[in-house]
């Protein structure tokens, strides 16, 4: 064994603990594992994959070598070729020589001109889940010694760690950005969201639109059939809101029964017809009837525009709302436009 090079390796080894305990950048530790891995092993391509548990499939996560852009694209199911089975069966596999292992899929190999001759797979596994897979093509005889696979799960250990920490991540800032009884924002993140706004606006000079709405005599249906139902209800306006939102749309719960659409590259007349489908949606809906109660619900309607009514966060919002209770002091069950009053 070479004394430097032990030294070297440990001193890598220590880097990226000392990444994982100072930097909640996933990229930027996935980045400097496998910069370390093409310095230690230097193989003609390494990859990492990530398992995406909802279509049960691996993705090139990062893609290092002559073909990485060719393969960057490509998916594997879980269980094709040697990734494929690796994260499968969440064991290490060494082939010297892939003809000889019928698990290697030459298909890569056929599309990318690129020759494969030697594997080494290593699975990332955190809390006894596989999370993805580290990949290196094309390496020496003397690199795939025994001494040197171990210092490749190590780091492989330390890639499932980075992407578990930024997985939990995730999962706390989406709680507290998003509302606990819809699947909706909550109204922290509404200024947040009216902000992102802003600047789409300042880029593209498109207008955009808020909807403000409030549940029409909704306490009656608490007062009526509990609080449970309640909640329940506003579960299912949530998930209708959700349901008729295109992909830039975002719904938000500002409190109690009360709502909040964004809707980007909006301008008002368009905002207003599309508040008229939510609305004939709602006046349409009978709600928990599979439990007998035939529940019908509407709801009051504000809109205002960003530029042409507001031009701060507060103001769009507030003007929105306004033209809510306008409706509200005005026999319910009904659209305000901000500045036009009433329309149908």
């Amino acid at each position: 064994m070479d004394p430097q090079n032990d030294l070297n390796l440990i001193d890598m080894l220590r880097q990226i603990g000392r990444a994982l305990t100072s930097t909640l950048d996933v990229d930027k530790i996935l980045n400097l594992i496998m910069d370390d891995i093409g310095t230690v092993y230097q193989p003609e391509n390494w990859s990492l994959l990530l398992v995406d548990e909802k279509k049960q499939d691996l993705y090139f996560a990062i893609a290092v070598g002559p073909v990485s852009r060719q393969i960057r694209e490509k998916r594997l199911a879980l269980g094709q070729g040697v990734a494929g089975w690796t994260a499968l069966h969440g064991e290490t596999v060494v082939i010297p020589d892939v003809y000889a292992d019928k698990r290697f899929a030459h298909a890569f190999d056929l599309e990318t001109g690129f020759k494969t001759e030697s594997i080494v797979c290593v699975p990332m596994i955190c809390r006894n889940r596989t999370m993805g897979v580290i990949e290196i093509v094309n390496i020496s005889a003397d690199r795939m010694a025994q001494a040197n696979l171990k210092i490749l799960e190590s780091l492989a250990d330390f890639a499932a760690i980075a992407i578990e920490n930024a997985r939990y991540l995730n999962r706390i800032e989406q709680l507290s950005i998003h509302d606990d009884c819809t699947a909706l924002y909550n109204a922290r993140h509404l200024y947040k969201i009216i902000d992102q706004e802003i600047e789409r606006w300042e880029k593209n000079q498109k207008p955009f639109s808020v909807v403000f709405f409030d549940m029409d005599y909704f306490k009656s249906v608490n007062d009526t059939h509990g609080h449970l139902i309640g909640s329940g209800l506003l579960r299912r306006v949530g998930d209708l809101l959700l349901n008729l939102s295109r992909p830039l749309d975002r719904g938000v719960r500002y409190g109690g029964d009360e709502f909040v659409w964004i809707l980007p590259n909006t301008d008002p007349g368009a905002a207003l017809q599309i508040t008229r489908i939510l609305r004939n949606r709602l006046r349409d809906t009978t709600f928990f009837q599979e439990q007998g109660l035939h529940i019908k619900i509407a709801a009051s309607f504000g809109i205002a525009a960003f530029p042409e009514h507001a031009h701060t966060p507060e103001g769009i919002i507030k003007m929105a709302d306004d033209a809510m209770y306008f409706v509200k002091e005005h026999n319910r069950d009904g659209i305000c436009l901000s500045g036009q009053g009433l329309v149908t």
